[in-house]
């Protein structure tokens, strides 16, 4: 397979992003939850291609790939409320995980910002936010009790409102993990999400260059 390596693209990056949130938000059936992973899966490869992904970073790729088929097959036959349902949102969480890793190496090797520069500093932003709350829905079938205590279980509406709350550290307090291992996942996102809006997002404003303002500097200085 030619790993064909356009200059452009985040743009379309961006728009499958959009397109998982809202079939993750439409999920009822198996077969739909199958059909997510088939879209993530080309969202992934979609976001390590523009990103110019190193060898090893497509291998491991590869490897997540084989993963969501398996989960997806898997899906297919075992009951919802079996904790083998939740390798599934698992490997959904492990293709999310993947993308930003290469599109923060990519953005942070470019001398200037541009359009895609921008685009893809969102996309990865919003791959962090899914891939914890595929990760909140994979805790909430696997682990006995209520993820949310007297909250019940969320839907997948829910676990990913909760990742964005969390990443962007609003902290409505509507929703609030009842143990552990959702609680230290929740301050890692916090954390992560904090530390990406420190440095990608930092360095995208720092080089942010409009062309009107050399040019508005240089008519000011002439006027001056």
């Amino acid at each position: 397979m030619i790993w064909f390596r356009p200059r452009t693209g985040y743009g379309l990056v961006l728009l499958l992003i959009i397109s998982t949130y809202v079939l993750a938000l439409l999920v009822r059936d198996r077969w739909q939850l199958a059909a997510l992973l088939l879209v993530q899966t080309i969202t992934v490869w979609q976001a390590l291609r523009v990103s110019w992904a190193r060898s090893g970073m497509r291998y491991a790729a590869a490897g997540v790939f084989l993963l969501a088929l398996a989960a997806a097959l898997l899906n297919l036959v075992v009951s919802h409320d079996s904790p083998l349902f939740g390798w599934t949102f698992l490997a959904a969480s492990a293709l999310y995980l993947l993308a930003p890793f290469a599109i923060v190496r990519h953005l942070g090797s470019q001398r200037g910002v541009d359009k895609q520069t921008l685009l893809g500093a969102l996309a990865a932003y919003l791959l962090i936010g899914m891939a914890f709350g595929f990760a909140y829905q994979c805790l909430a079938v696997i682990q006995p009790g209520p993820l949310f205590g007297d909250d019940g279980e969320p839907g997948m509406s829910d676990s990913l409102f909760f990742s964005f709350v969390t990443m962007t550290t609003t902290g409505y307090g509507d929703l609030v993990p009842a143990t552990d291992p959702a609680r230290t996942i929740a301050v890692v996102e916090a954390l992560t999400g904090s530390l990406f809006l420190v440095t990608a997002v930092a360095k995208v404003v720092e080089n942010w260059r409009p062309r009107n303002w050399d040019n508005g500097d240089g008519s000011r200085a002439r006027d001056e």
